[in-house]
């Protein structure tokens, strides 16, 4: 029973994964402010709020929504959903011959470990803290039914992967971190499950983010996810 109740909350996700919370859907964007309301620097999300110190508040959340007897299998499967390993065509082709094992990648790509949002600038760090891409960004339309509507575009003609940069309206304040995609291809990256970025949505929480945020932060994904 668990595995056929782990099986279909696998297939729910694909369906809803990183939903922006209704809250936020319905609240009117500006998308010439919502750069400004990102200043900071951010960590992969993922990797912040699966560390095993926060294991916890996982098992606390999902069985308020689930149940104790169900809460571990869930809390496994909230996160397991979200930290994926491959995207693009690799994970197209991977998930095409086995739907069951079908996960998305919501790390940071092409050598990025930290974001730093400051107005119109963006810019990536390394491992290392060295420069990945440093380019000012200007919005250039709204493209509904995508993960990340709001779109923006360096004119630097040399950004390579990083010439856009694709944001949900989600942010630290409203609902504890940010979702976003960036690349060299618009229409590519419209799309969530085919071409070179399919499976992929990055997902960010801020670098100082205290022990209430990444609670918060918690909470809302079980709620939003495990509560249905």
């Amino acid at each position: 029973m668990k595995n056929c109740f782990a099986s279909v909350m696998a297939v729910f996700l694909l369906a809803c994964l990183l939903v922006v919370s209704s809250a936020v859907a319905e609240e009117a964007v500006n998308p010439e402010a919502l750069l400004d309301e990102l200043t900071g620097t951010y960590d992969e999300l993922f990797t912040t709020i699966c560390a095993p110190e926060y294991d916890d508040i996982w098992l606390e959340r999902c069985a308020q929504y689930v149940g104790a007897e169900n809460a571990e299998a869930v809390a496994a499967m909230l996160k397991g959903a979200c930290v994926g390993e491959i995207y693009g065509q690799e994970a197209v082709d991977a998930y095409t011959a086995a739907p069951e094992s079908t996960v998305f990648d919501c790390f940071f790509i092409n050598g990025v470990n930290q974001f730093v949002f400051s107005g119109s600038r963006i810019s990536g760090l390394d491992k290392e803290g060295n420069v990945v891409f440093d380019h000012d960004y200007r919005y250039v339309e709204t493209v509904e039914g995508i993960f990340t509507p709001y779109i923006y575009k360096t004119d630097d003609a040399d950004a390579g992967e990083f010439t856009y940069v694709c944001l949900a309206p989600d942010t630290p304040e409203g609902t504890f971190h940010i979702e976003f995609r960036y690349g060299g291809d618009l229409e590519a990256l419209k799309q969530a499950y085919e071409g070179p970025y399919a499976y992929w949505l990055a997902a960010g929480i801020p670098a100082d983010a205290d022990a209430e945020m990444i609670y918060n932060c918690i909470d809302l994904f079980c709620s939003e996810n495990a509560a249905e």
